[in-house]
């Protein structure tokens, strides 16, 4: 047909499970990654015309993952740089592309040398989208639980003949974390700003006294791009987790704060992205990312 065209499109093989141990010495290393690798470049005439001269296969993406996992991985941002480059280094017609990782927490039992549980509680993320000669690397985490007892209410909202949440100033505050932030460069060390990132975050959770869930991830952003100039924007998206007081005069027992009934839904989802002022937008990275962040 005259009238169509192909325009977007990628291929590779997703949610590739592989887990490399590190045994230079008695005491192992463990790292566990489900890696996806997806190309982008000349790849029309294999849609328009079943012409697969320029398709690697997704089965040679497979094995170029597991054979970079066997000299080491690093961080998951390091192991997809090399897989960009290998792929657009290597075969003319590949130009870009989209690399993505998960990366889950192991931690030793009882400091064993080579046995570990699986520890979350969250899982780490990782995406690079080459277009070109342009990289942008977008790191995350998903899977935090946090809550604070106290030093969280809510109130001087508006008011209708549908409202019925009275307010407060004295609640539980809960949710879960999912966040993604976006680097400026890739020259870093990756693992360690990782770290770095979290921990700044779970301590803005802890400090002062929090007004809306909206007030303290806008404060958890603002912490992160304050501590780390190489980070340009961050994203949340984060439920509600909310606790209702739970009443106790059926019996006659007052309940001031004490037990709670946890609700898993609905919830309040409260989203927001926090970003450098006067930092260049990079909204194509984002394209593929599913939900907010």
């Amino acid at each position: 047909m005259s009238d169509v065209v192909l325009t977007a499109n990628q291929y590779g093989k997703a949610e590739n499970r592989v887990v490399r141990i590190t045994r230079d010495t008695a005491r192992h290393e463990i790292e566990d990654l489900n890696v996806t690798s997806q190309l982008r470049g000349d790849f029309e005439a294999a849609h328009t015309e079943g012409d697969n001269s320029h398709v690697v296969p997704t089965d040679t993406q497979k094995n170029t993952i597991f054979a970079f996992a066997k000299d080491g991985i690093g961080s998951p941002e390091a192991l997809l740089l090399r897989l960009a480059d290998h792929f657009t280094g290597e075969f003319d017609w590949v130009t870009g592309g989209r690399w993505a990782a998960e990366q889950y927490r192991w931690s030793r039992i009882n400091d064993h040398d080579h046995s570990f549980y699986r520890s979350g509680p969250d899982t780490r993320t990782a995406v690079l989208v080459r277009d070109g000669d342009t990289d942008t690397i977008i790191t995350g985490f998903y899977g935090l639980t946090v809550l604070k007892s106290t030093e969280s209410g809510f109130v001087g909202y508006p008011k209708d003949k549908y409202t019925t949440l009275a307010e407060t100033t004295d609640r539980i505050l809960a949710t879960d974390i999912a966040t993604r932030w976006r680097y400026n460069t890739t020259v870093l060390d990756f693992n360690a700003v990782y770290e770095d990132v979290r921990a700044i975050m779970l301590d803005t959770f802890t400090q002062g006294y929090s007004k809306a869930l909206q007030h303290t991830l806008y404060q958890m952003g603002e912490a992160v791009i304050g501590a780390h100039p190489e980070i340009d924007e961050i994203k949340f998206s984060c439920p509600n987790k909310h606790h209702f007081v739970a009443d106790l005069s059926f019996c006659g027992l007052d309940n001031p704060n004490e037990v709670f009934f946890a609700a898993d839904r609905p919830y309040g989802l409260i989203e927001a992205t926090v970003a450098r002022a006067g930092a260049p937008s990079a909204d194509a990275a984002w394209v593929g990312i599913a939900g907010f962040c």
